[in-house]
């Protein structure tokens, strides 16, 4: 198998994550799972290993902030074949971490991650299985194009019982209407949380700029939320402490989390309903969609806040679509449409052409064709012929970024 699978926010690919490795591990191979986070990592651990535990499997965890006898263990259990599930994020990538028997690898949000990275993991065992899930919906047009070598699947519902999360944009002058939107919740025993574009150490952003993460959460801690608790999370944090905030806000000891994106994935608790994201035009769809998603999990109605004082057509193009669907599909054919091709995912993807002809948008036929063309042509031979060797340098002059583990 070499598969993408494309879900949205809480569709459930976990689920399906762990029936594959039950699967394998049952025949006697070993999976191991690489997420992008440390947090996301734990939660993974965690609520894979919940659903394991009555089968008797263990899952293991292997990251940069595990304990010296934990990565011990693990490694020691993977090296043997006697862990046969492991969570982790590029530790796994490590040459410490060798496996006995790997036969399915997992790479949570692909597009965090490179081609090489990929590569790199499914180097450790012979041929393994590949599953890519991602959560960021792509147009099927571009998951041709970035993902070639993998089949696409998609899911394309919610779980029952998942309502949809009412969205609304206002301007910096509603922010008190905003805070005591948010203090109702708070009172009913709901949680929620405050997202910042930037993190405000160092002097990175004025002490008054409620863009910035720390800034804001002192503000509100000493100001308008003082009489509740309020806690701070970003990723310059050191991991014991993400952690420790994490683990108080999903016990509830923390009722409004100040936070950057390090919670854009990952994030599951079924109390928070209410997202605020400031400067909400900093992001793109794809993220603002994301961020959105960390609420809306649970049996309470949630809503999502976006906050900001940008004018222009394509900021309110933006945040028109986030008020208009809860649906990452549309949201990220819309996201193409605006930004194009390379821009869709930043510098995360490399090799992406500029398109003089076609339209991504409108051409999936085409492109589908194309592929289905280029992968005859590929088993016919025709890529180790002298004659087209000029076209053999031209495709890895493309994808020269991809890495000594991409392209062969």
């Amino acid at each position: 198998m070499s598969r993408l699978l494309q879900g949205d926010v809480g569709s459930g690919k976990t689920a399906v994550a762990a029936a594959a490795g039950t699967s394998v591990i049952r025949g006697g191979w070993q999976v191991a799972m690489m997420a992008p986070t440390e947090i996301l990592a734990q939660q993974h651990a965690q609520s894979i290993g919940a659903l394991f535990a009555p089968l008797g499997i263990e899952v293991g965890l292997l990251t940069s902030s595990c304990s010296a006898e934990q990565k011990r263990r693990t490694l020691q259990g993977l090296a043997d074949g006697s862990l046969g599930f492991v969570v982790g994020t590029q530790a796994l990538l490590s040459e410490q971490t060798t496996f006995a028997r790997l036969g399915l690898v997992i790479t949570d949000e692909q597009h965090r991650f490179g081609v090489s990275q990929r590569a790199k993991l499914a180097a450790k065992g012979e041929n393994p299985h590949m599953l890519v899930m991602s959560a960021t919906p792509i147009p099927r047009t571009l998951a041709l194009m970035i993902y070639g070598d993998l089949d696409v699947s998609v899911l394309d519902e919610l779980p029952p019982g998942r309502q949809p999360i009412a969205t609304y944009c206002v301007g910096s002058d509603k922010r008190e209407r905003v805070y005591n939107f948010i203090k109702k919740h708070l009172d009913e025993g709901r949680q929620g949380y405050v997202v910042c574009p930037l993190v405000g150490e160092d002097g990175e952003t004025r002490e008054d700029d409620l863009s910035a993460a720390t800034a804001y959460e002192k503000s509100l801690a000493e100001g308008a939320f003082r009489d509740y608790s309020v806690g701070l999370l970003h990723g310059r944090m050191k991991a014991a402490d993400k952690q420790r905030v994490m683990e108080a806000f999903a016990a509830g000891d923390l009722q409004l989390l100040v936070a950057t994106t390090v919670v854009e994935v990952g994030v599951d608790v079924p109390n928070a309903v209410l997202m605020v994201i400031e400067n909400a035009d900093r992001f793109g769809l794809a993220q603002l969609h994301q961020l959105r998603g960390r609420v809306g999990r649970g049996k309470h109605a949630s809503t999502c806040v976006l906050i900001t004082d940008a004018r222009g057509d394509e900021v309110r193009r933006r945040m028109n679509v986030m008020c208009r669907t809860n649906n990452g599909f549309e949201i990220a054919d819309e996201d193409l449409r605006l930004r194009g091709p390379g821009d869709f995912f930043g510098d995360r993807q490399h090799g992406l052409p500029s398109l003089h002809v076609a339209n991504l948008t409108g051409d999936a036929v085409t492109l589908e064709q194309a592929r289905a063309a280029a992968g005859e042509w590929l088993r016919s031979g025709a890529w180790d012929a002298p004659e087209n060797r000029p076209l053999k340098d031209e495709v890895r002059r493309l994808f020269a970024t991809v890495g000594e583990n991409g392209l062969n």
